[in-house]
């Protein structure tokens, strides 16, 4: 992976956590977070163009003036979890799926667990939107960061309006 370089950034939502190698972003992750990456090796920013851009988009993604990012991705996973995590990518700003539905996307009808364990260990929050998976009956499912931070998000994007 080569170097990683990472900084904080601020949000409305709290400091988000990102890093980047020189190929791309490697994590994106809230103060909250059950399954953070081995950090050790890692240096502070030093000018990171990767990690430039992230901030810049982020503040669009925040300011309501960008609904897709544009970054380069340099995630390590199995290759189960990097399948889930593109299908995570084709979820468009506003919108929700299921797990299941993910499942079914990947030829696996009965794998919506396995899909939401991917999920949860997704490095690259928002830019990666595991926040627009939800649970089959509409409900709002475990999120890494916080719920009250994916009930934020969804609302942020015109997904819901408000909880039931």
């Amino acid at each position: 992976m080569g170097a990683v370089r990472f900084t904080s950034i601020p949000s409305p939502i709290g400091d988000l956590f990102v890093a980047a190698s020189e190929k791309g972003l490697t994590c994106l992750l809230f103060d909250q977070w059950a399954h953070g990456p081995d950090r050790s090796g890692w240096e502070p920013d030093d000018g990171s163009k990767i990690l430039a851009q992230a901030r810049r988009q982020l503040d669009e993604y925040f300011d309501h003036r960008r609904t897709t990012f544009d970054l380069p991705l340099d995630m390590q996973g199995t290759p189960f979890q990097l399948q889930v995590w593109e299908q995570l990518t084709k979820i468009p700003y506003g919108s929700t799926t299921s797990y299941g539905e993910i499942a079914k996307r990947l030829g696996n009808p009965t794998g919506s667990r396995a899909v939401g364990a991917a999920n949860g260990r997704n490095p690259v929050a928002l830019v990666v939107p595991c926040h627009r998976v939800i649970g089959a009956n509409g409900d709002l499912t475990g999120f890494g960061g916080g719920m009250a931070r994916k009930e934020w998000l969804l609302k942020h994007e015109g997904s819901i309006l408000t909880l039931v």
